[in-house]
């Protein structure tokens, strides 16, 4: 019986899609294998969301999705008949070769010929389509079919968009005048002329200054410098130097205003000594071009053991990875991780929980990409010996080793690198970065999890001690790679080094082959020495000389990892700026003794130095200046003027400013609180005018200065002082805190504030500064208006914050009333194109429209009486009758029925609960974690494995509670343990709304 196949595909033409611009089309790859349409079982694309999946786990995305139509594509390889003379029979071209793959072989089109096999598979009766039919398919499919089957390589770059602005070639790049004063620049070490940044400096290619570029927004950047001096100069070009590459650099016209092209820019850049740009010239694959006469046996045919006949090994942990070009460090990297035990458990043991709850676009997630990479190494399923008739036709074609065909990466290359400007290129890359990239993806992507790359985790004990004041200040910091130099001079060999130069030069001068190289070897030792020696620290600032000094700094283990990473640096720079690789060996022992590494903290004969930051240097205080740290700092008098509101005397707030050394006004306060207590406090001269100290003057010491006896007088209530001190505040904090008024406390905190985004180059907006007072129950009246940056400042009913409008009673109203204008807005413009949109379409943007703000911040809408959330419920009920096109007044009941739509109370519920699944299980923010806590009953009860949350006691204000501490364990309490014990996010999730959805619409 025939089978009309228009009518067999009619219900799932919903879930059918034509691919558009964008969209990837995996159809070289398995998402969660390396299953490819050269498998056994072949390929199975979605039609839906164009992933490809193998024959074993096309069912999960089946079972997950619902998706139902899937193209499976195969390709048939077979190695080309010979005729009787030996040579390959000639045929016409195959017209079934219609996939563009990214094949996981190396094929020689000479020896091998395929076919490929496309059918549309429909689920779950496996019901197959023979590709093309154009006849028989409907329209729809067969142009997402040809679409499907012409799209381009999901791994290859997209082409820029049309929008993006093409870089000109500047006008003063051909006709550039350079002055000849004879500067050059370092390869390494470079700094402002005008003040002491070290980041984002700018080569002019004029005259060769370097100076420092813009701020930016967010407190980056540099103080202008190089801006300036164009002004100065008018000297139009400038070379980011952080960027300059043997592919060229960043160069910007002052003049033009923006990013510009210099054709020139290696000539312009050898002017000052850096032939960077002629590094591609003089090496090639990173072995230097000379035509030496005596062949030489490379160190890669050595460690490849060329020439010797190796047996193959094949099985579990003898996958290699095959390389996508310049991607040896990514298998490097890979390999190596697992290889380790703790990244083989995380990955390869958890791959079924990895698999069953990744996303619905599992290549972009990065523990089910490194589930399916460590599986294919580890499996043994790519590295299965020959069978016997592959092993025949070796011996008849007499070749040597049958050749792995290894495990293309790409997925997880596209999906680390994404974002990244390095390795998202194809360019060779330092195997050390890149590990330090998977490290961080793999901390990122762990959370609340086990954290594999804790093995390479330890601390390093930093110890900086002043020379001038012998004092030293220790900190610690995390890393995970420890970089050793090589120290030329520690060869043990020097012997050998000196007589191999001394016969390279005389090669040279008689035009003779040079001699066999020597290597330099070093021992080990010497390299853990080099570490521990003492370095200078640049710029150091001493808080004890309030003035930058001379230091040095040591480094030792504070703790120790499991896996010891070491990176020899043999890399350096010339005087020319091309990098040269120092040819030496190191010897490594087979044990190593690191005892005498270990950090030994801060020991009693020695001072730690004070705890203070250096003041914060302007853009115009930030100039070299021989005379700077000997003169006296300014007064910031915004902070004496904050102080003096406090009610502190105004030379007493001058002199604290000063002591202090400009390092706010919280420092301030805290330096006249500190010394309330001491004798001299209660002279009279602490209220005379503050002395600024000459240069030889080293000025009164802080311990002498004095305080007026007013402080001393017309105290608080002894009540409100015992109800601040019994909860751990200093008497004499408390006193000066219940001194100072509200409303000038709001203006110290606005100042502090704009004080402390100026330091960080943002600047407040008073225009827009609003002022909310939350009232507590029974609280006093005050006075809160407050006049900030020369602007008065009253409490407002109502403030804005992050899009949730909030009120002095919490109540949010004035939010729901918002949200529900900006919707029924909404509602209006889409009732307004309703008949040209289908059911699907008008539902979707309902969805993200409509829906999406009722759902936006309503956890804080959590214990609300109905009649609040009403107008919101409203809304939805529209909603829905809009995307059935129904009058207004139908019952709404059956349509969220049948869009799966939560009611509002119960979306509220369904997101407080999900945020109390993330505080149980350590996923959520600490501010909600400390809000609930875990039950755990005193003896072994059944109770103990229900996943409970314990419900504060019953107070007269608990059942009208809005607080989550409160709400969330009486909510949770009443779900059913299967919910409360759901083993992932998206199981709860599930779980949850399938209880809701009964609640609340059954």
């Amino acid at each position: 019986m025939a089978v009309d196949l228009g009518e067999l595909l009619v219900p799932y033409m919903p879930t059918v899609r034509v691919p558009r611009t964008g969209d990837r089309v995996f159809k070289s790859e398995c998402a969660f294998s390396f299953d490819s349409p050269e498998s056994e079982g072949g390929l199975y694309v979605c039609m839906n969301t164009f992933l490809g999946f193998g024959r074993e786990h096309v069912e999960r995305h089946y079972r997950k999705t619902g998706q139902s139509v899937y193209m499976h594509l195969k390709r048939h390889v077979k190695a080309k008949a010979t005729g009787a003379a030996g040579g390959a029979i000639p045929r016409r071209r195959n017209g079934k070769v219609f996939l563009d793959l990214e094949l996981n072989r190396d094929f020689n089109g000479q020896d091998y010929e395929y076919e490929d096999e496309a059918k549309l598979v429909i689920f779950p009766d496996h019901f197959e389509i023979p590709l093309p039919n154009i006849e028989e398919l409907p329209a729809l499919v067969t142009i997402a079919c040809d679409a499907a089957l012409n799209a381009p390589s999901a791994y290859k770059k997209q082409e820029p968009e049309s929008w993006e602005e093409e870089i000109q070639v500047s006008r003063h790049a051909r006709s550039l005048r350079q002055l000849d004063n004879g500067v050059r620049i370092p390869p390494s070490g470079w700094k402002c002329q005008k003040c002491v940044m070290r980041e984002n400096l700018w080569l002019n290619l004029t005259d060769g200054a370097v100076l420092c570029g813009k701020w930016f927004f967010d407190g980056s950047g540099g103080n202008g410098h190089a801006l300036d001096h164009y002004k100065e100069t008018k000297y139009p070009l400038a070379v980011k130097i952080e960027t300059i590459t043997p592919d060229g650099a960043d160069v910007y016209s002052f003049e033009e205003e923006e990013a510009v092209l210099d054709p020139h820019i290696s000539e312009h850049l050898s002017h000052f000594g850096i032939d960077k740009l002629q590094m591609q010239k003089k090496t090639e694959n990173g072995h230097h071009t000379e035509n030496n006469s005596r062949p030489r046996v490379s160190e890669w045919e050595v460690i490849q053991e060329s020439g010797m006949k190796l047996k193959a090994v094949f099985g579990s942990g003898y996958t290699g990875i095959k390389n996508l070009g310049n991607s040896c460090y990514l298998g490097t990297v890979m390999q190596v991780l697992f290889s380790i035990p703790d990244f083989q458990r995380m990955y390869v043991g958890n791959l079924q929980r990895i698999f069953d709850y990744s996303p619905l676009d599992p290549s972009q997630d990065f523990a089910t990409q490194m589930a399916k990479l460590g599986h294919g190494l580890l499996s043994g399923q790519h590295s299965k010996p020959p069978m016997k008739s592959e092993l025949i036709e070796q011996v008849m074609k007499e070749e040597s080793k049958h050749q792995q065909k290894g495990v293309p990466p790409r997925m997880l290359k596209a999906l680390v690198g994404r974002g990244h400007p390095e390795f998202s290129s194809n360019r060779q890359q330092d195997a050390h970065e890149f590990l330090l990239h998977i490290i961080n993806m793999v901390e990122r992507n762990s959370a609340g999890l086990e954290n594999p790359s804790d093995i390479f985790r330890f601390l390093v004990e930093e110890r900086v001690q002043c020379c001038q004041t012998r004092q030293v200040r220790y900190s610690q910091r995390v890393d995970y790679c420890i970089q050793l130099p090589a120290p030329i001079e520690a060869a043990t060999n020097r012997e050998e080094l000196m007589a191999y130069e001394t016969k390279r030069r005389d090669a040279e001068e008689n035009m003779q082959a040079p001699p066999e190289p020597v290597r330099a070897r070093i021992p080990f030792t010497a390299c853990l020495q080099a570490f521990t020696e003492p370095e200078n620290v640049p710029d150091f600032w001493s808080s004890a000389l309030q003035a930058k000094s001379a230091a040095v700094k040591t480094s030792r283990f504070a703790s120790f990892p499991e896996y010891l990473v070491l990176q020899i640096k043999k890399f350096t720079f010339g005087v020319d700026w091309v990098p040269k690789k120092l040819d030496l060996a190191i010897d490594v022992p087979d044990f190593l003794d690191l005892s005498r590494l270990r950090a030994i903290g801060l020991q009693a004969s020695e001072e730690e130095l004070p705890d203070l930051l250096p003041p914060i240097m302007l853009a115009e205080d930030t100039r070299d200046n021989s005379m700077s740290s000997i003169d006296s700092p300014e007064i910031d008098e915004a902070a004496v003027m904050q102080l003096a509101e406090m009610g502190f005397p105004l030379e007493a707030c001058r002199k604290a400013v000063y002591y202090t050394g400009n390092m706010g006004t919280e420092m301030a306060f805290n330096w006249i609180i500190a010394h309330m207590e001491e004798p001299a406090l209660r002279r009279q001269d602490f209220a005379e005018p503050l002395t600024l100290p000459s240069i030889m003057d080293p000025g009164p010491s802080t311990s002498d200065s004095p305080v007026s006896a007013t402080l001393l007088s017309n105290l608080p209530p002894e009540e409100s002082i015992a109800i601040l001190t019994s909860m751990g505040f200093p008497r004499a904090h408390s006193i000066q805190a219940l001194k100072a008024t509200v409303a000038a406390r709001i203006s110290a905190c606005l100042t502090d504030i704009s004080q402390w985004m100026s330091a960080h180059h943002l600047k407040i907006n008073p225009d827009k500064t609003e002022l909310l007072f939350l009232p507590g129950k029974g609280s006093p009246t005050h006075d809160l208006t407050t006049t900030f940056n020369s602007s008065v400042l009253a409490p407002t009913p109502t403030a804005r914050n992050l899009g949730v409008t909030l009120d002095s009673q919490l109540s949010l109203t004035a939010n729901i009333t918002a949200t529900e204008r900006s919707c029924r807005y909404m509602l209006h413009n889409i009732r307004r194109i309703r008949p040209l949109l289908t059911q699907k379409a008008a539902q979707v943007l309902i969805q993200a429209l409509v829906i999406s703000r009722l759902d936006y911040c309503n956890s804080l809408l959590a214990g609300l009486p109905a009649k609040a959330i009403r107008p919101l419920q409203l809304i939805q009920n529209a909603a829905a009758r809009l995307v059935f096109s129904l009058p207004k007044f139908t019952h709404t009941t059956p349509l969220l029925r049948s869009l799966h739509w939560l009611p509002v109370a119960a979306r509220i519920r369904f997101k407080t609960l999900v945020l109390a699944y993330h505080a149980l299980n350590g996923s959520g923010p600490v501010s909600i974690r400390d809000m609930v806590t875990p039950y755990t009953p005193a003896r072994s009860l059944r109770s103990a494995t229900a996943n409970r949350l314990v419900t504060p006691a019953p107070r007269a204000n608990h059942s009208k509670s809005r607080l989550f501490a409160v709400l969330a364990p009486q909510w949770w309490k009443g779900l059913p343990t299967d919910i409360r014990t759901a083993e992932s996010l998206y199981i709860f999730r599930r779980r949850l709304k399938t209880h809701l959805f009964r609640l609340y619409l059954d």
